[in-house]
């Protein structure tokens, strides 16, 4: 099939880059590989199965810890030199 679109200048400057690259392959060549490898990572993220955390457990807090004051927190657990 035989379309014509406009590429972003971006888009079109890493396509030649990876033309160059390749040397093997031409401007029409790896615009369809690239494609191809964009749209199978898409499936591939829409087919997976959702992240799911097991064995969560609450760690409680810190007596004399403050974890409202970043800042603060830094300084006691890492001293004045984390700056």
């Amino acid at each position: 099939m035989r379309t014509t679109i406009t590429l972003d200048k971006d888009v079109a400057e890493k396509l030649q880059a990876e033309v160059q690259h390749r040397r093997s392959k031409d401007f029409n060549e790896t615009v369809n590989d690239v494609l191809r490898r964009g749209l199978m990572t898409r499936r591939k993220l829409a087919a997976s199965k959702p992240f799911k955390v097991r064995g969560a457990r609450r760690m409680g807090s810190k007596p004399g810890l403050n974890y409202d004051d970043l800042g603060g927190l830094l300084e006691q657990v890492e001293g004045s030199s984390y700056k």
